[in-house]
């Protein structure tokens, strides 16, 4: 796995940064847009992923790190459940729920896997960057 000099450079940032505008896209239509609780806390929750990922990556600590993107990782859950709210109230069609639960799925593996990678690898006391 390659080293990160940017925050930006990680693609579980960058998937997430995907996955956020797709949830505002989808949130800001319809009924969706005037559930206002549903519609800001499924932002709020994506928001976390990229933000975690981020504020994880600057703190410049290995362990640090990880704990941020478990953060992340759970972020990236909370965001799937919030799109069964989404689908149970018709504000989104079975396609777009099963796209964007693929792709906060997808999200949270690529998280998962960067975690396992920081814990497993011979980086332990060291600087990731």
């Amino acid at each position: 796995m390659a080293t990160f000099k940017r925050f930006e450079e990680i693609e579980a940032w960058q998937k997430a940064r995907e996955l956020v505008r797709e949830i505002y896209v989808i949130s800001e239509q319809g009924q969706f847009a005037r559930d206002f609780v549903l519609r800001d806390q499924i932002r709020r929750a994506g928001i976390s992923i990229m933000s975690n990922i981020a504020e994880g990556f600057e703190r410049d600590g290995r362990r640090e790190f990880i704990q941020f993107l478990a953060i992340a990782k759970g972020s990236a859950a909370e965001v799937r459940a919030q799109l069964y709210i989404a689908l149970d109230q018709n504000y989104i069609t079975r396609s777009v729920f099963e796209k964007l639960t693929c792709f906060s799925e997808e999200t949270g593996k690529i998280i998962g896997g960067l975690m396992r990678y920081l814990e497993q690898s011979d980086l332990k006391g060291q600087k990731y960057k």
